[in-house]
């Protein structure tokens, strides 16, 4: 599998404490398959590094949009790592994940409304590196500078999903 992680610097070996605990799927090496995602979220100056993650061997879990990824995330927010597995695969949470559980666990948003609006935008895929047999399973296989996307593409997509999150509220509000 062809990976790709975003950064300041050239990072041939992982350092899997770095990550947020209470990320997405909890503390590990975050990176992403989509070359293009990697790309389009860096800052001026950013370096992309290349690698490739032999699975061959490791505990795999994949997540899809939905439910069960909704909670494993869920749980994560809250500093509950749910998973002894190498790797975990699936969906990054859009940034409303903080507002809408804020809201859930006021007792103001029921569940499946916030699912609905964790389904709101493009789906972008993560990987996260969990253990240290997993980081040694990943080999660098090239780092590159790259520049700040155009801040354009970034605007249309954050009005294209401000507008669809927006709909969806507004029906949750207008069902009340």
């Amino acid at each position: 599998m062809k990976l790709y992680h975003t950064g300041t610097a050239e990072i041939k070996r992982p350092d899997l404490s770095r990550g947020r605990r209470n990320a997405d799927f909890g503390q590990g090496f975050y990176l992403s398959p989509d070359l293009d995602f990697s790309r389009r979220w860096a800052s001026a100056d950013a370096v992309l590094n290349e690698y490739e993650l032999d699975e061959g061997g490791l505990t795999i879990i994949r997540f899809e949009r939905g439910e069960e990824w909704f909670r494993f995330i869920f749980g994560n927010r809250r500093g509950i790592d749910g998973s002894d597995a190498d790797v975990i695969i699936g969906p990054i949470a859009n940034d409303t994940i903080f507002d809408s559980f804020g809201i859930l666990t006021s007792g103001l948003l029921r569940e499946e409304d916030a699912m609905k609006l964790l389904m709101a935008g493009p789906e972008y895929i993560q990987v996260a590196l969990k253990t240290t047999i997993a980081a040694e399973k990943l080999q660098w296989i090239r780092s590159e500078k790259i520049g700040k996307l155009d801040a354009a593409v970034r605007k249309a997509e954050q009005k294209r999903y401000d507008a669809e999150f927006s709909a969806i509220l507004n029906d949750i509000l207008n069902r009340e």
